[in-house]
């Protein structure tokens, strides 16, 4: 049967293609390390969740909801932005609450997006930054993913050599999958560039808090005026160990606000309430929590570092997030990143994510989640080193997985 014109716009999923073969290794009895999908593993913390169970004893909290948010959450968002980026928010005009960033992602798209309309998103990145606006009619050219000189030239060319000229520019720091990490000064230029060619910036903060140095990442709306042009989208998935909870919020210019909050009111009576009291909870209460987790990440982080590096496979230490984009050793770059996973899921039992399926630059890399404690993470070490140490008679012998033997 002929696809949907809209699903037709949208190319094949390749993490689909791992988790079926993951699913296959499993179901034959295999231990699978899974590193690939970020999925926090760490436990919602305690008061977070008997909030949760408090609320949802009270009948009344079971009716609809309010699709931007009930007004203590919005309260609440607008607080954290104040204490953590000395940025000063409507929590009436200027906040609303999202299913986690990626729906947030997804509706602004629709909410402003025109058929044709050319929209910037780094390459590699997050797949919601490109397919949100492909489902909405966009164009997508493609920015380097890394804070530098070069990111600038790419925009100039684009305003340049694009037609119509472009929507909006995307940023993601930290970067998911590749853990860039970008400064004020940065920023700066790019809010600059933005209100000089009238091009809305969507700014994707969702790992805020998942830091390793003494300095916490900015976000854009630090930069004075920054708010005439930017959305920017934050989530609780990382931040407190809330990936299934599903809360998130765009927050900045007004009228991009607006206009996600009204595309919104005619698709969700937003989240079940009890999860927004819990919400509120979190942003309002202490840190510590916060900290914690961070710690946790950093020590795993320092192990996968330290063990995949005594295997045989050396990769960058992250500044933040909870990923760590590796390079494909060199005997296997040739492979590309799909088919080196899939191998890697075969002869290691260690499932990561294949860079391709964040962007075609993204071939020569795998993203590895730091979603197993330390003691997996050893282990999975452990499976890499004994299929590196064959990877010669592997090489010889390779048959991408699926295929006929």
């Amino acid at each position: 049967m002929e696809e949907f014109h809209k699903t037709k716009r949208l190319p094949p999923y390749v993490f689909e293609q791992v988790n079926r073969l993951k699913a296959k290794a499993r179901a034959a009895g295999a231990d699978i390390i899974d590193l690939g999908m970020g999925n926090p593993d760490l436990p919602t913390p305690k008061h977070i969740v008997d909030k949760l169970t408090e609320v949802v004893q009270d009948p009344r909290s079971h009716r609809y909801s309010a699709s931007k948010g009930i007004q203590g959450l919005r309260k609440a968002q607008a607080g954290y932005y104040a204490r953590r980026f000395g940025v000063k928010l409507n929590p009436d005009t200027q906040v609303v609450a999202t299913l986690g960033s990626k729906e947030g992602f997804a509706n602004m798209a629709q909410a402003i997006t025109a058929p044709g309309d050319v929209v910037l998103s780094p390459n590699p990145s997050y797949p919601i930054h490109t397919f949100g606006f492909l489902m909405a009619g966009a164009a997508i050219r493609s920015i380097p993913a890394e804070p530098g000189p070069e990111f600038f030239h790419a925009l100039e060319r684009a305003v340049i050599h694009s037609v119509p000229k472009p929507l909006a520019v995307i940023l993601c720091y930290p970067a998911n999958p590749t853990a860039y990490c970008a400064d004020l000064e940065f920023y700066k230029d790019v809010v600059a560039f933005a209100r000089k060619h009238e091009i809305f910036i969507l700014s994707d903060l969702a790992y805020s808090e998942i830091y390793f140095g003494d300095t916490p990442p900015p976000s854009v709306l630090q930069v004075p005026g920054a708010i005439e042009v930017t959305a920017e989208f934050t989530s609780l998935s990382k931040t407190f160990s809330m990936p299934g909870w599903r809360m998130g919020f765009a927050v900045g210019n007004e009228r991009l606000i607006a206009a996600l909050t009204r595309v919104k009111s005619y698709l969700d009576y937003g989240a079940f309430t009890p999860i927004q009291v819990a919400a509120t909870a979190a942003l309002n209460g202490s840190d510590e929590c916060v900290a914690e987790t961070r710690a946790i990440y950093k020590k795993r982080r320092d192990v996968v570092i330290e063990s995949f590096g005594r295997a045989g496979w050396d990769m960058p230490a992250p500044d933040a997030s909870m990923f760590i984009w590796a390079p494909i050793p060199e005997k296997f770059k040739a492979l590309g990143s799909l088919e080196f996973s899939k191998l890697l899921l075969e002869k290691a039992e260690v499932a990561v994510a294949p860079g391709i399926g964040f962007g075609e630059y993204g071939d020569d890399f795998v993203r590895i989640g730091l979603v197993e404690n330390e003691q997996r993470l050893r282990q999975a070490a452990r499976n890499v080193r004994r299929f590196l140490e064959t990877a010669e008679t592997t090489l010889h012998n390779q048959v991408p997985l699926g295929a006929s033997r």
